[in-house]
């Protein structure tokens, strides 16, 4: 089992987690010159608490049975589990340098055929949070006390499969279901609130009978004590923590563009981004 300060790799602060988390993803993104490092940057807190705080598992056997689940249903944000799962000791540092490739194990969008760690293959939007409402009835019909954790975007809240799987969670009572929204205000089309706005979104999870919170996903003492909150709840209905983020998080220039859905930037500027991390990097 790891958990925070149970770690192979020793005693980290969980800031220091996400400065890591971030380096590794940029580091991919040179790989290929671009990708959605902006919000790979911006879930790095996110990935941290939960990957060295909140989760179960083993590092050297990704497929425990007793561990703690973690979906990604955002597909490509793939390039930051990857990230979490290099510095949880699951995947080995050198594999990064592959991201993108032909026969990697990194493949540009989550596949769960590829990638140790990977729980299911992201993409189409809205699907993360039905697999977790099946995954979590199942664990539950096994007397297996795993909670399952299920990362989504904003975007997905205009997905009518979410609120159905909301709905079924809420029925179901699965009080081992921890939703958890990267509300980056960013998508394809444009800002989120101006595509089509969820708000008032904690509201509605509460109207759906979930146990709500909403957090600045970049600030780690709130989600640690949101993580806490939402796993020691004795309600018996489903969680949701409803997360800012700010896109870019960490490299200054690349959180200054108006548009950063998905990212190119010219050659040089990765290393750029390396050294901005780097001039905050945290002890």
């Amino acid at each position: 089992m790891a958990r925070s300060g149970n770690h192979p790799r020793g005693n980290v602060s969980l800031e220091r987690r996400a400065w890591r988390i971030r380096r590794y993803a940029v580091r991919m993104a040179a790989v290929q010159g671009q990708g959605y490092i902006g919000q790979a940057l911006g879930v790095a807190d996110i990935l941290a608490v939960a990957w060295f705080h909140a989760l179960r598992y083993r590092p050297d056997d990704p497929a425990w049975e007793g561990r703690d689940r973690f979906l990604l249903s955002v597909g490509h944000y793939a390039i930051a589990l990857y990230a979490a799962l290099i510095e949880a000791g699951i995947l080995p540092e050198e594999e990064l340098e592959t991201y993108g490739c032909d026969d990697s194990r990194l493949p540009m969008s989550g596949m769960a055929s590829h990638t140790p760690g990977m729980e299911i293959s992201g993409g189409s939007l809205g699907q993360g949070l039905p697999i977790a409402v099946g995954m979590a009835l199942a664990l539950r019909h096994k007397r297996n006390p795993a909670f399952v954790h299920n990362l989504m975007s904003d975007g997905e809240l205009e997905e009518g499969a979410t609120w159905e799987a909301a709905m079924a969670a809420a029925h179901h009572r699965l009080e081992r279901l921890i939703c958890i929204v990267d509300f980056n205000d960013q998508q394809a089309d444009g800002r989120s609130r101006e595509v089509l706005s969820a708000e008032p979104v904690e509201e509605k999870w509460r109207a759906f009978g979930w146990h709500a919170q909403r957090v600045d996903g970049n600030d780690i003492a709130a989600l640690v004590a949101a993580f806490d909150r939402a796993r020691a709840l004795s309600e018996p209905r489903p969680r949701v923590i409803v997360c800012d983020t700010r896109m870019c998080r960490g490299v200054p220039f690349l959180e200054r563009r108006e548009i950063a859905h998905f990212v190119r930037v010219a050659p040089e500027e990765w290393e750029r981004a390396l050294a901005a991390l780097d001039r905050a990097e945290p002890a």
